[in-house]
């Protein structure tokens, strides 16, 4: 890997150089051209060199002649050297070119000895070595020599460089296939879903419950069988948002960057799908399943031809007392309750989400059960007896259970995901900004397929706390007034009107400001309404921000200073 790094900048570099040395050709020709029209000039005068023209004259025509053969001979001699010069770099980049084309043929073909590839990742250096995406180093010494790869990461570092504001690149399809595939490294539940890739707003066809087949005489007619189909409509709703790349990383080499940027990209999407899969509003987001389970009536856009909508809160979303059983008496109870989730119109595979207290609970139980269990809860990840496996996520609560047959879950993927760039924002800070984006939407089908059961006799939390869409809200307004500090000399008080009761802040800067919602500001100091002396001159503009717990901007006001006289 590091040598075909460091063939392909070396081939940069040479490529650079020649590009720098074709750039003078125009200079050279634009001199001999010149030097051309010269000889042409002196051809001219010295024909009308006669043998009345003066010595002085002569000498001084002689002395054009002597400088210009002396002139056109440096010329001849840097162009010499300058051919001499761009043979020498194409000679060296075909070499180079050659070297590094060899070495990702050899990347490419499969280990010779697999026996043997095998041990050596056994040594303890492979087993401290991260893999790049799920790449074995073969297939991703591979990936990063392919030319699509390395113009989508030229592109990059090239916004870095020119300082491009929001330059829209389209990610490569090399490139957004490892990004898709290393989704489900992210996100824990794509891979029990139904992840359908579509072009925009899309109408699915859904198969409804086979017709059972009707008996009859050998010799007689068949019956017709009634079959149903239904459809739903699906979107496309983005999830992302804005990370920030310090620019170290750009000007590191090119696995550095591809890792940083990308990894970055599928942890904010993956995080993203995961949370809307279980909790989705159905609000510019796909519809969870514990939202589904908790709908006591059907919700206006449940489509004409979508399946029959049926109440399932009470039926399905279960709240059991057994927290103090074990082993059997556990078990059994439990079993019952996740038996609700119907594997109809599925695949049969199921799975659980569960956060890791549970995960536990849920394997020191099924200790006291038998050793089947226990093996099928600890070795396996597999949910004791009903089978299905369980996955880890803390946006479960506690004693928690959320799943179901996952193939009742249709996400559906808009095509073109896309990255954005600029170092603008966070220049001081030396960063660039990176906007990565994906777009989904989904919902269960068949909510008759998913259960959620809580077993410590508490409800079940059937939503969850989505991160803000701070920059698609306006900015909240703070009525601000400025009076006269009581006794303090130069200083204003402000009082402030419209803040939330409890849990922000209040902070001021001298200035006149403009504060976005969900801005992280700098440079501002608390202050008390009403208390605080500030310090500013009169007429001076003082912005004031209202703080949320996470220290971003809520509201938003101003006012003029007044500071008492002396």
């Amino acid at each position: 890997m590091l040598k075909q790094l460091l063939l392909t900048r070396k081939i940069a570099e040479a490529k650079k150089k020649l590009e720098e040395a074709r750039g003078l050709d125009a200079g050279f020709l634009e001199r001999k051209t010149a030097l051309d029209t010269r000889e042409e000039e002196l051809a001219a005068a010295l024909e009308e060199v006669t043998t009345e023209t003066s010595e002085e004259d002569k000498a001084a025509v002689e002395a054009e002649i002597a400088s210009h053969e002396e002139n056109s001979k440096a010329l001849s001699e840097e162009q010499e050297k300058h051919e001499a010069e761009k043979t020498r770099l194409n000679e060296e980049i075909e070499k180079l070119q050659s070297e590094l084309d060899e070495l990702n043929a050899r990347a490419a073909r499969p280990p010779a000895n697999p026996t043997k590839t095998l041990e050596r990742k056994e040594e303890p250096f492979m087993q401290n070595r991260t893999k790049f995406f799920g790449m074995t180093m073969e297939q991703r010494d591979a990936f990063m020599a392919d030319e699509r790869v390395k113009t989508f990461l030229s592109d990059i570092r090239s916004i870095k460089e020119r300082g491009v504001s929001n330059a829209s690149l389209l990610v490569p399809d090399i490139v957004l296939e490892p990004l898709r595939n290393n989704l489900e490294e992210y996100s824990k539940l794509i891979k029990f879903v139904s992840l359908k890739r579509v072009p925009g707003t899309a109408r699915q066809n859904i198969v409804g419950a086979a017709p059972e087949g009707i008996w009859m005489e050998a010799e007689g007619e068949l019956n017709e069988l009634g079959m149903t189909f239904n459809q739903v409509e699906v979107d496309g709703y983005m999830v992302g948002g804005v990370i920030y790349v310090h620019n170290n990383f750009l000007k590191d080499s090119d696995f550095a960057l591809a890792s940083e940027v990308m990894t970055q990209l599928v942890k904010a999407i993956g995080k993203g799908v995961d949370r809307a899969i279980l909790f989705g509003t159905g609000s510019k987001m796909p519809v969870g399943i514990a939202t589904r389970l908790a709908q006591s009536s059907q919700p206006a856009g449940w489509g004409s031809k979508a399946p029959t909508w049926t109440d399932l809160h009470t039926s399905n979303i279960k709240k059991l007392n057994i927290d103090g059983s074990t082993g059997a008496a556990f078990y059994a109870s439990l079993i019952a309750a996740l038996g609700v989730a119907k594997p109809d119109y599925t695949d049969g595979k199921a799975f659980w989400v569960v956060n890791r207290a549970t995960h536990i609970k849920l394997m020191t139980k099924a200790l006291a059960f038998d050793a089947a269990a226990a093996l099928l809860a600890g070795v396996n990840n597999q949910m004791p007896i009903v089978g299905g496996e369980i996955v880890v996520s803390e946006l479960v609560g506690d004693n928690t259970i959320i799943g179901g047959y996952g193939s009742a879950y249709l996400l559906a993927e808009r095509e073109g995901s896309s990255l954005e760039a600029s170092e603008h924002y966070k220049f001081v800070q030396n960063q660039t900004t990176f906007k990565g984006y994906s777009r989904y939407d989904g919902l269960p089908v068949f909510g008759e397929a998913f259960v959620i059961v809580n077993f410590a006799n508490v409800d079940a939390t059937t939503s969850s706390t989505f991160p803000t869409d701070y920059a698609n809200i306006d900015i909240g307004v703070l009525g601000v007034t400025a009076a006269a500090h009581a006794t303090s000399d130069g200083k204003t008080v402000l009082t402030v009107t419209g803040a939330e009761a409890t849990g922000t802040t209040l902070a001021y800067k001298i200035g006149d400001y403009t504060v976005k919602n969900g801005q992280k500001v700098i440079g501002y100091t608390t202050f008390t309404s009403g208390t605080t002396g500030i310090e500013a001159a009169a007429g001076k503009i003082i912005t004031v921000v209202e703080l949320n717990s996470a220290g971003l901007a809520i509201k938003t006001g101003k006012a003029a200073s007044v500071p008492k006289s002396a």
